[in-house]
């Protein structure tokens, strides 16, 4: 199968990704963490504060507090049917959790050098003692010195293979998204600086981590500093070069079950590479525009806060749970105010950050307050709405579930993340498809922060139909496409048995 073809298959004709034959491997199963033997570990403090505190000097103590908060174990969970599982506070595909966490950390208290968070144990694994200082900054382009904290966010491929086949490729993507969204709230609760690097010399930090590419590769890198990360450098290096300047790790020993073979992951992937900081590129952001039509203005509304830490704990994805409830006007304008309203370092524009420069929110709306029924597209710019077409859209949205497992007809906001249907492909290759879908999950993790905050539910979904989405807004003379799906409303209790795992 060609690239181009995989890639409309995964938005499109996702039946067309595994063989027909496909059965799960259940017993099969990988390990749900990756596990080092034998090598020098450090547990962190388990006595997790409810409220983050930044020290002048992060420490040791603190670092755990983050790890914790982005990717830790946080609630063992078990539903009427006996089905259990051990959950963090991103939502996952499936609750697979494919993504792993490694730090270059420089501290006081600990030894410098490369860590695997344990997540299992909530504790580093030191994999690598040194100072790569050099090493980082040349493959980023980015300068680290004045950082205590580099986090690389890899994708382990074979940890939802074994269950989603091909279509991991795109889940991966959106997981690592809505991870990299938890750490840069948590590090705003922290009052840390981050820069989020999409651009860098895979091999180089492959190498650096000691990782088998075939099966786990970087996808984002994010040094983290008490100031602001702006010095870049402006030399061209190679991966080649780079790898010359360290030695290659022997085979570090973990354990994670046996693994599947997915050439065509491989592939993408390896397309996917930068070989040379000549190859990093600003991606076009032209924003959204929007053609004259009927106009919702939303109200202005003040400042929202809530409390992070009893957030994170009360946010889950309903899906049988959903209640069909009004929703006010000045709730939906708060949600997509607060959502977009958003900004991050990052290397892909000079946009200062705006997420919104490059997607959009669009939705389909119910039983609002002062809205008529009908799809809708949010001009963040102006904070209006700008109707697309009205009526009650629910029975279209409902048949396009390939599993019909949320009641969209008890969902009042159902919302889709919209980007670009080229997916960077000029400006960055086959490495734009999954940048893209890492920043349409940054704004989906956030969106569900502050829903959970409105006392509202949401669960992410991509088993829809994104052509028929594509086709109710009107998307495709824009050339634009929905990325995923978020139904969002009021839900009654979940019956499960639920307990915390940290203070």
């Amino acid at each position: 199968m060609e690239l181009d073809t995989f890639i409309h298959n995964l938005h499109f004709d996702t039946e067309k990704l595994a063989p027909p034959d496909w059965q799960v491997d259940w017993e099969g199963a990988p390990l749900p963490y990756k596990l080092y033997r034998g090598l020098p570990a450090i547990p962190l403090d388990a006595n997790v504060p409810s409220t983050l505190h930044h020290d002048l000097l992060p420490t040791l103590k603190e670092i755990g507090h983050f790890l914790w908060y982005t990717y830790g174990i946080t609630q063992y969970v078990r539903l009427p049917h006996g089905t259990q599982s051990l959950r963090r506070f991103v939502p996952s595909g499936g609750a697979l959790y494919p993504n792993e966490i490694y730090v270059y950390m420089k501290l006081e208290d600990a030894k410098t050098g490369i860590y695997h968070y344990d997540v299992a144990h909530h504790r580093l694994i030191l994999l690598r003692e040194g100072n790569f200082d050099a090493f980082v900054s040349k493959s980023l382009g980015t300068v680290i010195e004045d950082c205590f904290c580099t986090v690389f966010i890899t994708a382990f491929f074979w940890k939802n293979f074994y269950k989603y086949n091909h279509f991991s490729y795109r889940l991966q993507g959106l997981d690592t998204g809505v991870l990299i969204g938890q750490l840069l709230e948590v590090a705003s609760q922290l009052n840390y600086k981050t820069k989020v690097c999409y651009q860098f010399l895979d091999r180089a930090m492959n190498h650096l981590l000691g990782l088998s590419e075939e099966d786990e590769s970087v996808y984002a890198v994010i040094p983290i500093s008490t100031e602001a990360i702006v010095q870049t450098i402006k030399e061209n290096v190679s991966s080649h070069t780079l790898c010359a300047e360290i030695a290659q790790l022997d085979q570090l020993p973990h354990n994670l079950s046996k693994t599947m073979d997915y050439p065509l992951l491989r592939k993408l992937n390896e397309a996917a590479m930068f070989e040379s900081t000549k190859s990093f590129r600003k991606v076009k952001s032209d924003g959204e525009t929007f053609t004259s039509g009927t106009e919702i203005t939303l109200p202005h509304t003040q400042n929202f806060s809530y409390e992070f830490s009893s957030i994170c704990k009360k946010r889950y994805s309903p899906d049988a749970d959903f209640i069909m409830e009004k929703i006010r006007k000045t709730t939906l304008a708060t949600l997509l105010k607060e959502t977009c309203s958003f900004s991050y370092h990052h290397d892909l524009d000079d946009t200062d950050g705006h997420v919104t420069a490059r997607l959009a929110f669009y939705g389909s709306f119910y039983n609002v307050e002062g809205i008529a029924n009908g799809a809708y597209a949010y001009d963040n710019e102006n904070h209006v709405l700008r109707l697309i077409k009205e009526g009650d859209y629910r029975p279209l949205l409902q048949s396009g579930l390939v599993m019909p497992n949320v009641n969209l007809y008890q969902v009042p906001l159902c919302m889709h993340v919209v980007g670009d249907q080229s997916h960077y492909r000029e400006s960055l290759g086959y490495r734009g498809y999954r940048i893209q879908q890492m920043e349409a999950g940054i704004l989906t993790q956030r969106l569900l922060l502050h829903a959970s905050a409105l006392d509202l539910g949401g669960h992410p979904l991509l088993g829809y139909s994104a052509s028929q989405c594509d086709q109710l807004y009107e998307l495709a003379s824009k050339g634009k496409t929905s990325l995923i799906q978020l139904p969002i409303g009021k839900h009654r209790p979940r019956a499960w048995l639920k307990g915390g795992l940290r203070s």
